[in-house]
């Protein structure tokens, strides 16, 4: 697979393990609320982005892990377990080349969709639910995160500062 997609899946998964990280210290009032143009509470966001998240890969990778199927509601401790597992199937998914114009069927199979066109939905989902959470953050008056490409860039190594004009 092409490095620079794995690289955009590693900085999706690290964005929602560190998002996830930082909500684990807030209230369950603070959990619990909304906003405006939102999902619904950040716990309601984080249990839709990391569920759909195994449904995308297994839609992609024809398996996913049992939690996928599972209708709770579950605690960030527990979110966070099942995203670190959802980024290693990613990984494995996406060491190997994807093909991006196979057919892949969604929606209880009333639609057929390109496999590339999921893989890019995959990753929308993911920052724009991300964005929710950080919003309704903001809307409480809490900081959140910089989960930005290049703060990850930063965390991980990938980015550093010139040392000497070549």
């Amino acid at each position: 697979m092409d490095g620079a997609l794995l690289e955009a899946f590693r900085h999706n998964s690290w964005a929602t393990r560190q998002l996830l990280a930082f909500c684990r210290e807030l209230s369950e009032e603070q959990l619990a609320a909304t906003a405006t143009g939102t999902y619904g509470s950040i716990r309601a966001t984080f249990n839709h982005l990391v569920v759909s998240d195994g449904r995308y890969l297994r839609r992609l990778a024809g398996g996913a892990p049992a939690w996928v199927d599972r209708r709770d509601d579950a605690e960030l401790g527990e979110l966070a377990a099942r995203a670190e597992e959802a980024e290693q199937l990613w990984e494995r998914l996406l060491s190997e080349p994807v093909d991006a114009e196979r057919v892949v069927v969604v929606d209880d199979g009333a639609l057929e969709v390109r496999a590339g066109v999921l893989v890019a939905q995959a990753l929308h989902h993911g920052n724009a639910h991300r964005e929710q959470i950080c919003a309704i953050l903001i809307s409480q008056g809490v900081e959140p995160p910089d989960t930005q490409p290049w703060k990850y860039a930063w965390a991980t190594g990938r980015m550093w500062e010139r040392t000497a004009a070549r």
